[in-house]
């Protein structure tokens, strides 16, 4: 499972003009969903995300997590993460979980997210979401599990 985060100052997802998730200060967070994944993948993803340290403590250093600043989690799927880019100049999804099982894989994360960490907002999948974010830094870290 790969996650595709960025350190936000805001963040939110629309799909057919309405907004469906939206946070403050926080990780928007892209989630990629491989063959090889499970639910086992998701919790430690979801474990790294929330404790991953990407914002400055008092001074200056990235050492405190999106839990330890009470900010916001904005999940969102994004099924090109899973793209084989190595060769050629077009992207190839052969690594890439069917569309049931990122469904459900991405589904069940948010579950997990939502039980665990009280500022969850999540995207949809397979709709056609159109994402705004403001980067803060920019910071963007891939994480794979």
């Amino acid at each position: 499972m790969i996650g595709l985060l960025q350190r936000v100052t805001h963040s939110s997802v629309k799909v057919e003009g309405e907004t469906i998730g939206a946070i403050q200060q926080g990780l928007m967070v892209l989630i990629g969903v491989e063959k090889e994944d499970s639910k086992e993948s998701a919790v430690k993803l979801l474990a790294k995300l929330l404790k991953y340290r990407v914002f400055a403590d008092e001074a200056g250093k990235m050492n405190l997590s999106v839990s330890d600043i009470k900010g916001g989690l904005l999940l969102v799927p994004q099924f090109t993460l899973a793209a084989d880019t190595k060769s050629g100049l077009r992207p190839s999804f052969s690594s890439a979980a069917s569309p049931e099982k990122g469904k459900e894989l991405f589904e069940y994360l948010v579950r997990k997210a939502r039980n665990e960490y009280p500022t969850v907002a999540a995207g949809q999948f397979g709709a056609d979401m159109k994402v705004e974010l403001l980067n803060d830094g920019p910071v963007t870290f891939r994480i794979k599990v």
